[in-house]
């Protein structure tokens, strides 16, 4: 083995076709199959997101509606039965708090929390969010819990 007989992998190399734009001889000069004159055929071309070939496009043809309160405040909601679901498997004990519900992938780093009241809670819990419901608040203090609003 030497230098003049080295080749690739058997199907490491996929091939690499005719190569365009390189000259009349080639078979492929010329236009080097872009056709003649047009957006296409220029070099630096990139169409743009929702170009329809010049028509108005549909982002642009359907109305505006609605309003966006830009005060407005989100906050990921967790379910009480989520809670107790968590007690009876045995991951929460007796309080539950952001990092906790952060650790457990129900919330991210940077949402607010909020206690919503679906579902019963039958264990006592020492739970501390930014916000609660008061179906929520009054079900949790009913189970002998404690609910502390950050």
């Amino acid at each position: 083995m030497d230098l003049s007989n080295l080749k690739p992998a058997e199907g490491s190399v996929k091939n690499q076709g005719k190569r365009i734009g390189r000259g009349q001889g080639s078979g492929k000069g010329g236009t080097a199959t872009r056709g003649h004159k047009g957006a296409k055929s220029r070099s630096g071309y990139s169409k743009k997101v929702g170009f329809e070939g010049g028509q108005m496009p549909l982002q642009r043809r359907v109305p505006k509606f609605g309003f966006t309160n830009i005060n407005r405040v989100e906050y990921q909601g967790v379910n009480l039965d989520k809670l107790q679901q968590l007690v009876d498997d045995n991951v929460i004990t007796d309080t539950v708090d952001f990092v906790t519900l952060l650790e457990l992938g129900l919330v991210d780093k940077n949402d607010l929390v909020k206690i919503l009241g679906r579902g019963e809670l039958k264990s006592k819990l020492k739970v501390t969010a930014h916000k609660f419901t008061a179906s929520a608040k009054a079900a949790i203090e009913a189970a002998g819990g404690e609910a502390v609003t950050l």
